[in-house]
């Protein structure tokens, strides 16, 4: 037996890192990385902002404080172009102050990361975000409050 994915439902997805540091980029791939959907790198806004407007990727990895463009300005993008309604944007940052938290997610951030991250947790959140991605539900928290 032979199963079709349904039309409605898309499969190639794109994610992109966006982080000023080699080891994060390097660390994020390697957990994240699959054969279900192609990973991309960016060093800094700038680029990551090129890479967007030319990829239009699935899920964005986006760390707030980065050369050219912030992660925050970066997003404030991402949600003012309609080409991208449907993308996802993970915040993965050290900042961690619950100011900075509220602030990424008033921006438009579907979730908020600190780091240190768990990579189980981060594979988990990504692949939560690709299934929203997938079937089409439009971008939404992903972010559960603390009870």
């Amino acid at each position: 037996m032979t199963f079709r994915t349904p039309p409605a439902i898309r499969t190639h997805a794109t994610v992109l890192i966006a982080d000023d540091e080699p080891s994060m980029r390097l660390l994020v791939r390697a957990t994240i990385e699959s054969d279900q959907y192609q990973v991309l790198e960016a060093a800094d806004g700038d680029e990551a902002w090129a890479m967007i407007s030319r990829h239009k990727p699935s899920v964005v990895l986006l760390d707030v404080q980065m050369p050219g463009r912030t992660g925050l300005e970066v997003l404030a993008m991402i949600r003012a172009d309609p080409s991208l309604s449907t993308t996802r944007v993970i915040m993965l940052t050290a900042r961690a102050l619950k100011a900075d938290v509220e602030v990424g997610l008033a921006a438009g951030a579907d979730l908020y990361l600190t780091k240190p991250f768990s990579p189980l947790d981060l594979l988990t959140r990504v692949d939560e975000a690709l299934v929203q991605w997938r079937s089409d539900q439009p971008p939404g928290s992903l972010y559960t409050p603390a009870a």
